[in-house]
């Protein structure tokens, strides 16, 4: 019988490396991706294309109405900062585009439904190295989540216990280009920046589009986003 994972995708690049890595470890994939009220929906677009091309068993995306609770530059009429030096990006002071809870929440989604699937592992994209300073991307948030996670399911209180695995969170953003790329990821699919433009082209000033850069430059690659759209 073939292993079930969840794996939450956003249709970003780190997400995408994650379903990459999930396919070649043999795993069926059931991908979970959310309409959470974010200020654009390409995101959405790329999730689909990624949860596509991987075969996925089922790609199930759900409406979060967290645009209501607000307190985010992606979910509120917040301008999105641009144009941040890369030290800044790197201090540890957490930025507007932080979403409130939004990682505990996504977990909580998915390991309700790897219940339901009778899957044991779930699978998300954070990391702690090449990152914006949130705090739902730090390995004690993901080692508390998986003992909470533990004690709470009925899966875990009938001797399945399920796993949280974070394959690149000690990774840099380079090292988890390299590592898309030897599984033969295509990142023209994917989309980081926070605020593209109608047409769906990256602004190449945000903090996700600075990062992806700064990743692509240190594995000594090109982003093929860069090459379709050579303004930026």
């Amino acid at each position: 019988m073939s292993k079930k994972g969840v794996v939450l995708v956003s249709g970003g690049l780190d997400s995408t490396t994650i379903m990459a890595i999930v396919k070649h470890e043999g795993y069926d994939i059931y991908a979970l991706s959310f309409d959470y009220g974010q200020r654009h929906g390409q995101e959405l677009e790329a999730a689909r294309k990624v949860a596509k091309h991987f075969g996925t068993k089922r790609h199930l995306i759900l409406r979060l109405d967290l645009d209501t609770i607000g307190g985010s530059a992606l979910t509120e009429d917040i301008p999105i900062p641009k144009g941040r030096k890369l030290k800044e990006i790197g201090s540890g002071k957490i930025p507007i585009t932080y979403v409130p809870a939004r990682n505990t929440i996504f977990l909580a989604y998915a390991l309700a439904w790897a219940e339901v699937l009778n899957a044991t592992d779930i699978f998300i994209g954070v990391n702690s190295v090449d990152f914006s300073g949130y705090p739902d991307c730090r390995p004690e948030f993901i080692e508390s989540f998986q003992k909470m996670a533990n004690l709470a399911t009925k899966a875990s209180v009938e001797g399945k216990g399920i796993k949280i695995h974070t394959p690149l969170i000690h990774m840099t953003k380079g090292e988890i280009i390299k590592k898309g790329i030897y599984l033969g990821v295509d990142y023209a699919m994917t989309l980081s920046c926070y605020n593209p433009g109608k047409d769906g082209l990256p602004c190449g000033e945000c903090d996700s589009c600075l990062l992806r850069k700064k990743g692509f430059e240190e594995a000594g690659i090109t982003d093929p986003l860069i090459k379709e759209y050579p303004d930026l």
